[in-house]
């Protein structure tokens, strides 16, 4: 049963066609707002992709002197490690398309808005609890002594930066074209992603001066909370747009599937051995 203000509304934005009809996919009523195009789920969307974009250029442009001045990593070692970071914020937002087109792309921003949010939290008691990092280094006459971090320190660390990863992965262009699908006309397509684009850098671009400049000046305390700040925000504003976002049409067969079934398929023919001829291709019809 549809309550009946929501029966209302419904017959109100179908009255264009003079049925009346409440549209409904698996067995749920469709809001007037899911089932047109329009711009009322936009700022949702962009809003939280500046505080995401925010949040994650902050931590992941400092990572080599933050592991350097709070865990007293060597230089080299440092660097390794943001090497592999950089390649994780690289290669997951390819498994968080492949994720997106599976699953609704609406639970899957969801749910990795959550993982980065956990991983900001993670940060903020890393900066906070001295003991979550070690010591800082002391001068020995003329000699500075550096602990090295424990195991311990060390595993919440990847923990951390897993996680704030996962979150980039899940989140960063998978946005992108969930602001895109709500939209039918290419223009309206275009212009969404003008915006999306234009608020990205302008959230990257304050993440590497200001955020920079808080973490030289201030201190890392003050810099990642902004940071977990600005993640609540995101996550708090993409969640409060649910109502507004149009619903993705179901996919019958999902194509990266059917990728991996004529890759297996061609696997599994190779040592096939024949003359083929052209009776042998299909044309089409």
């Amino acid at each position: 049963m549809v309550p009946l203000e929501l029966e209302h509304t419904l017959n109100e934005g179908n009255s264009h066609n003079g049925s009346g009809n409440i549209p409904i996919e698996d067995g749920k009523a469709i809001t007037k707002y899911q089932n047109r195009e329009g711009w009322a789920a936009i700022p949702f969307i962009i809003g939280s992709i500046v505080g995401l974009t925010l949040s994650i250029s902050s931590w992941a442009s400092t990572l080599i002197v933050f592991l350097i001045k709070e865990f007293n990593v060597k230089s080299i070692d440092a660097t390794q490690i943001n090497n592999v970071v950089l390649g994780l914020n690289t290669l997951l937002p390819v498994a968080g398309a492949i994720l997106a087109d599976v699953f609704p792309s609406y639970f899957v921003i969801s749910f990795f808005a959550f993982v980065s949010l956990l991983g900001m939290i993670l940060f903020n008691l890393i900066t906070t609890i001295h003991s979550l990092r070690p010591s800082p280094c002391e001068l020995m006459g003329s000699i500075p002594s550096c602990p090295s971090p424990s195991r311990l320190q060390l595993a919440i660390l990847y923990i951390t930066l897993g996680l704030a990863s996962l979150g980039v992965g899940g989140t960063r262009f998978t946005i992108a074209t969930m602001g895109a699908a709500q939209f039918d006309k290419p223009k309206n397509q275009r212009a969404f992603l003008s915006l999306y684009f234009l608020a990205f850098y302008v959230a990257n671009g304050t993440g590497l001066t200001a955020m920079i400049y808080i973490e030289d000046n201030v201190g890392w305390n003050l810099a990642f909370w902004i940071c977990l700040v600005s993640n609540v925000i995101a996550l708090v504003l993409f969640l409060s747009g649910k109502r507004f976002y149009r619903r993705k049409p179901k996919v019958e067969r999902n194509p990266f599937l059917s990728f991996v079934h004529v890759v297996l398929a061609a696997i599994q023919k190779r040592n096939i051995s024949g003359t083929f001829g052209n009776r042998d291709y299909y044309y089409g019809s």
